[in-house]
């Protein structure tokens, strides 16, 4: 089947995956609303020199605010300047983690950031854009599996199961199993390798592995880490208790940060991907949790649209014994 990037426009978020022979290598989603985006150039104004005095709080021409690292050379409070986004926000439980931005000449015109569609088309892979109406080859290929994986942070493989939790620091992958302990970090390190490519885990992440005496299987548990994860990334050796601490570049929020603290508008834009999808005639009532009915609703153009691809009336209906990733859609006639 070849390698290729299966590529969705889908309402409220564009969503991408990297496909060989029918497996997620690597999933991306773009959701509308988010702020400012890896790449784009933002007249800003400097609103605050934060302690210290290497870095500063900017607020973007719309309205956003962001962290600005190092501090422009002769640029005071309320002044002007370009800045160019170096990672966009990313939500965390309380109050989100701001952009990053660094200071660009004037000569740099603000200009947005490259379009999803545009960073595939740059790595040189060929590209196939999915429509509703055709075959599913994302759910094909385990898009709601990795959801899912995503939702719960357990991932199993041969021999074990990895279970990832974010943290406010870094991602903690623990590998748990009953292989012996030489074979058990082999297959966990290559699982947490895949898992951080496929989940666009960035940032600081810590693997758990179990602990080894000796230095040759330490060093295979490394390997193996290595050959699953493509560079660009740091790490350390794996040490004799089985730790082992990655530092991989951060452009964005990974999956497994958008499902776990944006969970409910998450939820939201996947419904509405299913009931695109949902064959049949007449009306199509969606049934949720109603935090993803009110993310449904929050956005105004998001349920026209729905009506127009699917030439059919939409219903919406709130059931608090849901869970949040348990909505699902039905049409007055199935197909």
């Amino acid at each position: 089947m070849g390698t290729g990037w299966l590529y969705e426009a889908g309402i409220g978020e564009e969503r991408a995956a990297l496909v060989e022979n029918g497996i997620i290598l690597e999933a991306l989603i773009e959701a509308e609303g988010e702020g400012a985006r890896t790449g784009a150039i933002h007249a800003a104004r400097l609103a605050e020199i934060l302690p210290g005095k290497k870095a500063g709080l900017i607020v973007l021409d719309t309205g956003e605010e962001a962290l600005i690292d190092p501090l422009p050379i002769g640029v005071t409070e309320g002044g002007n300047l370009f800045a160019r986004i170096t990672r966009s926000a990313i939500p965390e439980p309380g109050r989100p983690k701001r952009a990053k931005a660094r200071h660009v000449e004037k000569a740099d015109a603000a200009r947005p950031a490259p379009s999803l569609r545009e960073r595939l088309e740059a790595t040189g892979i060929a590209v196939t854009e999915l429509a509703a109406h055709g075959p599913d080859r994302l759910e094909e290929a385990g898009w709601s599996e990795l959801l899912e994986q995503a939702a719960t942070g357990a991932i199993p493989f041969p021999g074990g199961a990895l279970r990832i939790d974010p943290t406010p620091a870094m991602t903690v992958v623990d590998v748990d199993g009953a292989l012996p302990p030489a074979d058990l970090a082999v297959a966990g390190a290559r699982a947490a390798g895949e898992a951080i490519r496929r989940l666009g885990i960035g940032g600081s992440t810590v693997i758990d592995l179990p602990s080894l005496e000796a230095k040759a299987a330490r060093q295979a548990a490394a390997e193996a880490f290595d050959a699953a994860l493509p560079q660009p990334f740091e790490r350390t050796a794996v040490n004799g208790f089985g730790l082992l601490q990655i530092v991989r570049k951060r452009a964005g929020p990974s999956i497994l940060e958008r499902v776990r603290y944006d969970a409910a508008a998450t939820a939201a834009r996947t419904l509405l991907r299913t009931a695109e999808r949902t064959a049949g005639a007449g009306t199509r009532t969606l049934t949720a949790h109603p935090a993803v009915i009110a993310g449904i609703e929050a956005v105004p153009d998001w349920l026209p649209q729905l009506a127009r691809r699917q030439g059919a009336d939409i219903a919406l209906v709130a059931n608090p014994s849901l869970a949040l990733w348990r909505g699902h859609v039905s049409a007055a006639y199935p197909g």
